[in-house]
């Protein structure tokens, strides 16, 4: 179940400037009109990532680059299809264990990139992970949902994840006290979800890791803590046939990412009974303390607002993420100003709004029937999905 979940492009990357200036705008429609704009920006066709200056090297570290194997041309794996996720198995050829304080993926073919999650694979999985490779033809194997590798990223508090990307991402520099471990000899994972809707064409994306010795290092190890939530979004005027029906869009979803069974099925396992409705919500338990260092969330074309709280509702209640006006090119984490130390049996909850009113105004959307939206890997479905970084003691 947990690998599918992991499928979530949660994306921490910094974000494009997709904005108009709304200064000369009244102020009751300010933020209606950035959050619209956001919203078409990220369906639009970029003719290349943004260049970002370089973060100089800190003392100790070095940068490792590698790229896919050659150009890819995506398609979609059913006829239906509008999303190709494909995974790609990368060597950095580590003699020894490193620890990685940045990453800077850079995508060839920008109109083509919808995410890209980078993942650790250990020595031990290297094997399995070739033997994906061999079996698929061409560079790479699908893998909607997760990497396929049995073991790899399907722990719900510490995601396997080296770094990812959205659009407009550029380097994200860790604190100099931190960073993500990774064994001698592993290899990467690179999953790039595509979408084809906004352009065409082939990819050779490339990833750069800022990468310094772990032997002798002070720095603490930085893991991924995933909250996942559903998504349970009805028609609107109780529309409910067709694609209006639950069992029928989660079929279709099904179909298109070939699930058995639904991630928007599973995830009722996970966080309980929902009704349905633009808000949804999920609490989890942390098993391991740790101090949160920085934030981030992710959801598609039709989000609207996101938070993740810790021991939401108790009198030592912490807000550390605020998103009031989602914005799909801004999926970059937030590092806390001051960090958050949470204990064992602590709760975190991660709240998701959602608008089917916006599928009336995004470009991606033309052409597309209304639709009970639930949790999918496409561009045009949706996703509500807390990541929360944190060191441990």
């Amino acid at each position: 179940m947990r690998r599918r979940l992991l499928g979530a492009a949660a994306v921490l990357a910094v974000a494009l400037g997709g904005c108009a200036t709304s200064s000369e705008l009244p102020a009751n429609l300010q933020a209606k009109s950035s959050h619209e704009a956001a919203h078409a920006a990220a369906t639009a066709t970029p003719s290349a990532t943004p260049t970002r200056p370089d973060v100089p090297l800190r003392k100790g570290e070095r940068f490792v680059e590698v790229r896919l194997p050659a150009a890819y041309t995506p398609t979609a794996p059913t006829a239906r299809g509008t999303d190709d996720y494909r995974c790609f198995l990368l060597d950095p050829r580590l003699a020894t264990d490193q620890l990685v304080s940045g990453v800077d993926i850079r995508p060839d073919n920008a109109a083509l990139v919808h995410h890209v999650i980078v993942s650790r694979v250990p020595p031990s999985g290297v094997a399995q992970a070739e033997r994906l490779d061999a079996a698929t033809p061409g560079d790479g194997w699908t893998c909607f949902g997760g990497s396929g590798i049995q073991g790899i990223g399907v722990n719900l508090d510490d995601a396997d994840w080296v770094g990812a990307w959205a659009p407009g991402g550029g380097e994200r520099v860790m604190a100099d006290d931190i960073g993500i471990p990774l064994t001698a000899h592993s290899r990467l994972v690179v999953q790039i979800h595509y979408n084809l809707l906004a352009g065409s064409g082939t990819d050779r994306s490339t990833v750069r890791l800022r990468l310094s010795e772990a032997a002798g290092s002070r720095k603490k190890a930085l893991d991924t803590m995933l909250l996942p939530a559903p998504v349970e979004l009805p028609c609107r005027d109780d529309r409910k046939a067709g694609l209006c029906s639950r069992a029928v869009s989660v079929s279709d979803v099904s179909r298109r990412f070939d699930e058995r069974p639904a991630t928007a099925d599973l995830l009722h396992l996970l966080c309980g009974p929902v009704v349905p409705g633009p808000v949804q919500s999920c609490t989890r338990t942390v098993r391991e303390p740790g101090t949160i260092r920085a934030v981030a969330g992710h959801m598609h074309l039709l989000g609207r607002a996101i938070t993740v709280d810790v021991d939401k509702g108790s009198a030592k209640a912490q807000r550390v993420l605020d998103i009031a006006n989602w914005d799909f090119d801004d999926q970059g984490s937030i590092p806390l100003r001051t960090p958050v130390t949470v204990a064992k049996g602590d709760t975190v909850t991660v709240t998701c709004r959602h608008d089917q009113s916006l599928r009336d105004r995004l470009p991606a959307f033309r052409g597309q029937p209304e639709r009970y939206v639930v949790w999918g890997e496409g561009t045009t479905d949706e996703m509500c999905l807390g990541i929360v970084l944190l060191t441990r003691p």
